[in-house]
């Protein structure tokens, strides 16, 4: 048996099991960056992750000259940065693997030096990564008193909504979020809830006294026909490949945007008049006007393209420039020289639209969006106790107080929800708000 375990084959196998543990360190670094936790039971998470933690540790220890011991013993701590500042203060969790992290570190096969160097960096790490985190939220994260009031969900179970009460030094506010309910990961000793995910679909200022959420369930039909009722100038933003989905061209989709007063004259329209303007709509003349050419299968492009333009677009000279080529920063420059150089006004700008109106798509082309067929729509009414003018210099006790309540009104739509992507829970972003 004693020859089995010194095998050196023996240790190779079981040294997968330290690349295991760290793929678990590493995973649960994934979570702090993107998901918020809350852990069910602290006692029952303390007790397996320092189970877990102390068999990988012998595990380790036992393979320690293992290349890919090694590998391990020099990530776990590094990957252990995020959910020290994220997870702060959940130490059931965090002190068994640091502890594994730190043990495995010192006692791997590693050189001496390596290990020095290494114990210097991850400490180094800690140090200014916990001094840049609370710094950050010290001074640019607002520190304002929060109480919900209310929580539930949707009656299809898709969303679910919290009423926050703020107190702040403007008299505080009362808000109303509503997130996804279908993002969550659970295990049987944590909840695990995607960060920012969150939409705020009412706020009011001050604090009100009472809000009451109603949901409903409505069609699609019926949103879009109610919707297009308010207004006919409703617009729905869609990707690119939503726009070309529908039949959209990069061309027809071309706009002249920031448009002079001059430039809005020379197009017949007045000063107020509100752009962008369809390139689609003009004439052979005004596109001369605005240097502009179209090809006889509906492709724009710069007449007469200005050197640089050519140059940042790497194309070579007496090419023509299409609008569905050009390359972003060619284009900035293109925008960048349509401007009056004695007065800095810029003339006009070209840009692609994603916008498209909502009384032009069909029932089938929502439904091609993504819109479901039917879905959930709150309903709120806020009321607030106010003292009428006329009693506001009397005395507390003989000051009257009326109820000020807001109609019922639809501040969320899942249709809304649906078509504007409120819920992006398939893409990751690193940014400075996961760390709020």
């Amino acid at each position: 048996m004693s020859k089995f375990f010194a095998n050196v084959w023996t240790k190779r196998v079981v040294a997968l099991l330290s690349i295991v543990y760290m793929l678990f360190v590493c995973r649960l670094c994934y979570f702090s960056i993107f998901y918020d936790m809350q852990i069910n039971d602290r006692v029952s998470t303390c007790l397996a992750v320092s189970g877990v933690s102390l068999a990988a540790l012998i595990v380790m220890l036992y393979t320690r000259r293992q290349i890919l011991t090694r590998i391990a013993s020099f990530i776990i701590l590094p990957a252990m940065l995020p959910v020290v500042l994220l997870y702060f203060g959940e130490w059931g969790l965090i002190i068994p693997i640091i502890v594994v992290g730190i043990v495995i570190l010192l006692l791997s096969g590693a050189g001496e030096g390596v290990k020095t160097a290494l114990a210097t960096i991850i400490l180094l790490l800690y140090i200014f990564g916990a001094l840049g985190y609370f710094l950050f939220t010290t001074f640019f994260v607002s520190a304002v008193k929060e109480q919900v009031v209310e929580t539930g969900v949707s009656p299809s179970g898709t969303y679910r909504y919290r009423v926050v009460n703020t107190e702040d030094t403007s008299n505080g506010s009362t808000a109303v979020y509503v997130e996804p309910n279908y993002a969550d990961v659970k295990n049987d000793f944590a909840v695990f809830t995607l960060k920012n995910q969150e939409h705020v679909v009412y706020m009011e200022r001050p604090v009100q006294s009472k809000v009451e959420i109603k949901w409903d369930t409505k069609t699609r039909q019926e949103i879009t026909d109610y919707l297009n009722s308010i207004s006919d100038e409703i617009e729905v933003t869609l990707t690119d490949a939503e726009l070309k989905a529908l039949g959209y061209t990069y061309d027809n989709k071309l706009m002249l945007t920031t448009l002079s007063a001059s430039r809005k004259f020379a197009l017949g329209l007045t000063a107020s008049d509100v752009d962008p303007v369809p390139i689609d709509t003009l004439t052979p003349e005004q596109l001369d006007f605005f240097g502009i050419g179209k090809e006889p299968d509906g492709r724009y492009y710069i007449l007469d393209p200005d050197p640089s333009v050519v140059e940042k677009n790497g194309s070579e000279p007496g090419a023509r420039i299409y609008f569905d080529e050009i390359k972003p920063k060619a284009l900035k420059l293109y925008n960048s020289l349509n401007v009056d150089p004695p007065t800095g006004i810029t003339y006009f700008k070209v840009a692609k639209s994603h916008t498209v109106l909502l009384n032009t798509l069909t029932d089938a082309q929502l439904a091609d969006l993504g819109v479901s067929d039917s879905g959930d729509v709150m309903i709120l009414s806020a009321s607030q106790m106010v003292v009428p003018e006329e009693d506001k210099d009397k005395e507390d006790a003989e000051a009257t107080e009326e109820i000020v309540t807001s109609d019922n009104k639809v501040v969320f739509r899942y249709y809304v929800a649906e078509l504007e992507d409120y819920y992006d829970v398939d893409s990751r972003r690193l940014s400075l708000d996961l760390l709020n």
